[in-house]
């Protein structure tokens, strides 16, 4: 029997594996929009370029499928889900429900290990802001707010949490990368962002949840105009 289970763990580990190493790459095309809004994602073209199997690809497919980013179109297979106002409406009701739960929860459990993540975060930010990394910022971003919904040490909020910024990185990606000048620099944009960023932490440390709550509100409300600002501009 233990034979048995040994041999079974090999062969399903490189299987998670591959499907981890397709979701990543696939997920990095679009947020970054080299794969467009209302793209058909042809499975053939995808193995070919990451070198993968039909399985893997597929599982990830089907992941991104149930995280909101592509949708199955039984005549089309696979496309890129498209950016509406609808849509990016909800991911911010969303993010502001799911980040006040966060709020509540952070400031009454051990958050050391996670605001030292933060602050790794944090720091990356001030670095790839003055090198102008778009996708880097935005990746960099998106650790600080997973870590401070892992703050909560709730998984179900963390999990929503991270399926909403999934789609709030690929909204970062197209208004940061733009060439429609904003009223506010991006610059200017993450300088904000960062002093909210510290402003988060000092919080969490002093464990007062009216005041998290109230900057968590005002930090999600500058992304959001931001990116009102580029849709409307």
């Amino acid at each position: 029997m233990k034979t048995t289970k040994k041999k079974t763990a090999k062969r399903s580990s490189p299987r998670q594996s591959l499907g981890t190493t397709a979701y990543k790459a696939i997920y990095k095309k679009i947020i970054s929009l080299e794969y467009k809004p209302g793209e058909n994602l042809e499975e053939k073209e995808i193995m070919k370029h990451l070198g993968l199997g039909r399985t893997p690809v597929r599982e990830a497919l089907l992941r991104l499928s149930a995280e909101f980013m592509v949708e199955s179109n039984p005549n089309k297979g696979f496309v890129v889900r498209q950016i509406t106002l609808q849509n990016t409406r909800a991911v911010f009701e969303a993010l502001k429900i799911f980040e006040i739960g966060v709020a509540g929860l952070a400031v009454r459990q051990d958050a050391t290990p996670f605001l030292s993540r933060m602050m790794e975060a944090n720091e990356t930010i001030k670095t790839l802001e003055e090198k102008g990394d778009i996708l880097g910022l935005v990746e960099a971003n998106h650790d600080f707010h997973m870590n401070f919904a892992r703050c909560s040490r709730n998984e179900y909020l963390t999990r929503g949490i991270y399926e909403v910024r999934c789609e709030a990185n690929r909204l970062a990606y197209l208004s940061y990368g733009s060439d429609i000048e904003m009223s506010s620099s991006l610059h200017e944009h993450y300088a904000s962002v960062i002093r909210q960023h510290e402003e988060i932490m000092e919080i969490i440390q002093k464990r007062n949840e009216a005041r998290l709550v109230q900057v968590t509100c005002e930090h999600i409300k500058n992304f959001q105009q931001r990116i009102i600002n580029y849709m409307t501009s």
